[in-house]
Parts: structure tokens; sequence; C-alpha cells
């Protein structure tokens, strides 16, 4: 298996939306149901809300043997950087590809970034174990309203290079 952690182009944008086409429903459908996978799936897996990111370097994705089978995307938010997307194909889950996509995302961010934050829907307990192993760290909860679990955020605090 050879794995590349790279910026995504304009010919990514196919794969990375099937990447996010295959890992919602098998990751949301059980913790928040079906009509939350459709508003997920209809607001933040389209072209439209996915070109801007390729376009502006935010994505990152993970190749192996050739096929885009993870995606991270960020997002500078005040001073810290926000791990908006992660997400690995359940049959590539696993194999260390999410690990190389935050460390890819960590690296980038060291120097420029005082901190990464995640969220995670509370019941998502594979992602709640995911962030925890990497050193992240619960900072807060918001309501997910209408049945929707709450949303967990964390924050992994970065160490400032010396210039």
């Amino acid at each position: 298996m050879a794995l590349i952690i790279r910026v995504a182009d304009g010919n990514d944008l196919m794969a990375v939306l099937d990447v996010g086409r295959r890992t919602w429903p098998v990751t949301y459908g059980p913790i928040a149901g079906e009509d939350y996978v459709a508003m997920g799936l209809a607001k933040w897996w389209t072209e439209d809300a996915t070109v801007p990111a390729i376009r502006a370097g935010r994505v990152t994705v993970a190749e192996v043997d050739g096929t885009v089978v993870g995606i991270a995307v960020v997002g500078p938010h005040e001073d810290h950087l926000v791990l908006w997307k992660l997400y690995v194909l359940p049959e590539f889950q696993g194999k260390a590809i999410g690990t190389a996509l935050v460390e890819s995302v960590v690296a980038s961010a060291t120097g420029v970034h005082r901190q990464i934050r995640i969220s995670y829907l509370e019941g998502n307990t594979l992602a709640e174990a995911f962030y925890r192993g990497k050193g992240f760290v619960e900072i807060s909860r918001e309501s997910g309203g209408d049945g929707i679990p709450e949303s967990v955020w964390m924050r992994l605090d970065l160490e400032a290079k010396d210039h």
C-alpha cells in the first residue's frame, strides 16, 4: 500500500466528494439519523461547497495506489485552525491514514496557528478515541437541537516555532 498525502487540486473534486458521500451515511446515520445525513450531504458535500476549499489549498487528500481514500479540510478561525472534515473510507480505516492526515495538518499549522480545533458528534466514540489519542482535549459542547446529538469541541495546542 503506497500512501501519498498531498494538497488536493481541481482534478480531485469528485474523489473528495465521493469520500464524503461514502463515509457520512455510515458515520452519522446510526448517531443522528438519515435526515441529518441527507442535510449534511446536501450542505457540505457539494461542488459549490467544496471547490472554494480546494482552490484555497485547504483540502488535503490521502491517496493509496492512485485512489483518494481520505480527506482533511481545514480553515482558519480567530487565532486557531479548525479541522472541519477528516474522513477516511470505511474499508481503509484502521490503516493509519487518518493519523497521516492529522500529522500533515499539524505540520502545516505549527508556527502559523496556536491551536487546532475539531468537533465530533456525541456518540461518535471512534472519533472521540481517535482525537484523544492524538492529544486533543475537550473544551466545550454545543447543542445540536432537533434531536441531533451535541457537538463536542476539542483542541490541540501547537508549539510555537522559534523564529
